[in-house]
């Protein structure tokens, strides 16, 4: 199939399926109202169950559909905290792996003139940065996942370089989503919202992009000092800058103070 008649089949799924979600107000009601439809398989057709809503998962990265948050909620509510993230951690994984694939080999052009000058932020940071430029990206979302897949695909990173950084950086954002999965699908009535675990699975929502800048900014400093070796101890803890009467007297009251050494 030429690359014209694959990106306009692409296109037309694409838009069946935006046109049906928009049919549908998507929200915590309609989450729990297809949770309780889905219910009915999981006891006699788990493994059923989650090869469908791994495939469905996939479609919907690579297609860039605004449902990526409610799945991984509903990840958690079906398969549990453990099962939710190995669902949602591969299939996030190859569908934005396959959005990807899309922008280098199919649509670069249109990714080009669709996300204009955001492509030159993407390209100096990985020039700087490297592959740990995507790390950064995906453990605090500057730009949307959607974005960052595509744009991604117009840069010179290898697909298996961005297929293992996606994976590691999304764990973490990951696990906090299908962890409130795990809360949801023990609230049975209105009473519930106000349930501690709940409120604290919804407060990780809010605290995980401040943790992970933290992270990332700990590894910065190590990767800023990691030429140079901590000294056991130090020799001078003044310097004066300049001869004139403040730094004289500050010379000589810090050699007073520290017994003449050090001058």
């Amino acid at each position: 199939m030429s690359k014209p008649l694959l990106f306009g089949a692409l296109t037309v799924v694409a838009l069946v399926l935006i046109v049906a979600l928009r049919q549908h107000n998507i929200d915590l009601e309609t989450l729990r109202y297809w949770l309780a439809n889905a219910d009915r398989w999981h006891t006699d057709h788990l493994t059923t169950l989650a090869a469908v809503f791994f495939t469905a998962y996939i479609m919907v990265t690579a297609l860039s559909l605004p449902l990526a948050v409610w799945m991984t909620l509903a990840a958690g509510a079906l398969f549990g905290f453990w099962g939710g993230v190995a669902i949602v951690s591969f299939a996030s994984t190859i569908g934005a792996t396959l959005a990807f694939l899309a922008a280098r080999y199919l649509l670069r052009d249109w990714v080009r003139d669709r996300l204009g000058d955001r492509i030159h932020r993407i390209e100096n940071g990985m020039a700087r940065d490297g592959a740990f430029y995507l790390f950064t990206l995906r453990l605090i979302p500057v730009v949307p996942f959607f974005a960052i897949n595509l744009l991604m695909g117009l840069t010179p990173i290898r697909a298996i370089t961005f297929y293992l950084m996606s994976q590691v950086g999304m764990l973490a954002g990951t696990a906090v989503y299908v962890n409130a999965g795990t809360q949801l699908a023990q609230l049975d009535s209105l009473s519930g919202i106000a349930s501690p675990p709940l409120l604290l699975s919804f407060a990780l929502l809010g605290l995980f992009p401040w943790i992970a800048r933290m992270f990332l900014n700990s590894l910065k400093r190590r990767k800023a000092y990691a030429r140079w070796t901590k000294p056991s101890k130090f020799d001078r803890n003044l310097i004066v800058i300049g001869a004139g009467a403040a730094g004289l007297v500050s010379s000589y009251i810090a050699a007073a103070a520290a017994g003449g050494r050090g001058c």
